[in-house]
């Protein structure tokens, strides 16, 4: 980055945040909203409210009560900023699409767990914490991301509250300042309601991807069929299918429906076939290699067969040997380097958990209040967009000769904030 580039993202954040001043009814509430930004935004180790208020010159007091109860609508934040991704990151129906061929517009759905010590912070139980790989206590939160070609971010997020020890404590819950129509509901159901908003909001995914844990889902996978959205779904090894229809309706193992791992080791289907050899690019690390075969299955409804086949798709990797299952309802005529160009685009989510994790402060809420903590993960989202449009932006500005031009990561990242003092952008 040039000096010039660096003094310019002090306006560019101001210009950004403005844009949203309708959210914000007061002045004093846009003017916290500005230094919480910066905070996040800022080189602190340690991204709470207590370290960016006394960074930014402000009444720790003050900064609380900005995230927890001042008058400002961070569902309509939420909503604007989507719409603005629309607008300035994403193509018109019909237009031209950049990145790999075909994929256009993907949508991400994942979970992640943030481990917390007590037992204050809303949601927060013994449950199993993926960032930790092992059961702790954390609050785990579900979230839907947005990656266009080069551009990422997170564009929704919800806590997810646990069914016995947060939802059948209706005392508690407020307590942690929880509405009372807040209650427990299914990831799977939490995820659909953030597709639901992002859809209404002008979002058009081409895809949908995701894990097992969604993937192993039926009722997910029927209502994003239902509302015409293809997907790529890692799912199970014991998910069921029919490879081919059964000749009577019978729980008898000759007819019954086959594990999709057995479907893949012993059915004609894939036996016939040769293993396809596949080269899955990745941004920062070596492309991989997958052997991969697939064919048309028919699903389990019910007990009962599909209508329609679905593709099944079975994937090797020939370094490790670790094999994965694919499913998808895109057209049979999908070209197969296709789906899994998308299937393995979810590995963005997880650097995108890890910037907001480590860069901006996401995974630092420190507080007892349920609205405290959903403005806080609005916020981060908020300031990702904004290193999102300014991370593509300097990467259109860099001249092609540059060193390491196009390179994602340092030459990229935005310049720390300066030491206790007045908290502002360098520049």
């Amino acid at each position: 980055m040039t000096a010039e580039q660096i003094a310019a993202l002090g306006p560019a954040f101001t210009a950004f945040t403005q844009s949203f001043s309708r959210c914000f009814p007061r002045s004093d509430t846009r003017r916290h909203l500005a230094t919480y930004g910066r905070g996040l935004l800022s080189d602190l180790p340690r991204k709470s409210v207590e370290p960016i208020a006394l960074a930014g010159g402000t009444a720790v007091r003050t900064l609380q009560e900005f995230l927890t109860h001042h008058v400002w609508d961070h569902d309509r934040l939420r909503d604007q900023l989507q719409r603005r991704i629309v607008r300035d990151h994403l193509p018109a129906p019909g237009a031209a699409r950049p990145g790999a061929p075909g994929l256009g517009v993907i949508g991400l759905i994942d979970e992640t767990g943030v481990a917390k010590k007590g037992d204050k912070t809303p949601g927060v139980q013994r449950q199993y914490c993926g960032r930790a790989g092992k059961v702790d206590n954390c609050i785990v939160t579900v979230h839907l991301a947005c990656l266009y070609g080069d551009f990422k971010t997170l564009i929704d997020s919800d806590l997810f509250l646990p069914e016995k020890t947060w939802d059948a404590d209706r005392d508690r819950c407020r307590e942690a300042h929880i509405p009372d129509d807040v209650v427990y509901r299914p990831k799977s159901e939490i995820a659909l309601e953030q597709y639901r908003r992002a859809v209404a909001n002008g979002l058009r995914f081409d895809w949908l991807t995701f894990d097992e844990w969604y993937g192993s889902k039926p009722q997910f996978l029927t209502e994003l069929e239902r509302l015409g959205q293809n997907y790529v779904a890692e799912v199970p090894a014991n998910t069921l299918c029919w490879p081919t229809l059964p000749k009577y309706r019978s729980q008898q193992k000759p007819f019954a429906a086959k594990r999709v791992d057995n479907a893949g080791r012993h059915s004609p289907l894939f036996t016939r076939g040769q293993w396809r050899k596949v080269k899955i690019k990745r941004k920062t690390m070596p492309a991989q290699r997958w052997c991969v075969k697939a064919a048309q299955v028919h699903l389990t409804r019910g007990r009962v067969p599909t209508d329609r086949t679905y593709w099944l798709i079975v994937a090797r990797n020939a370094a490790t040997g670790e094999v994965k299952y694919f499913l998808s309802n895109a057209p049979p005529r999908t070209a197969l380097q296709t789906l899994l160009n998308v299937a393995f685009t979810r590995a963005n989510v997880e650097h995108v958990f890890r910037v907001a994790k480590s860069e901006i402060g996401f995974s630092h809420f420190e507080g007892r209040s349920y609205i405290g903590l959903m403005r806080h993960m609005i916020l981060c989202q908020l300031v990702m967009a904004f290193v999102a449009e300014q991370t593509g932006r300097l990467r259109g500005e860099k001249p092609g000769d540059h060193a390491r031009t196009g390179r994602p990561g340092a030459e990229h990242r935005l310049p720390p904030m300066a030491p206790p003092g007045p908290l502002v952008l360098a520049g």
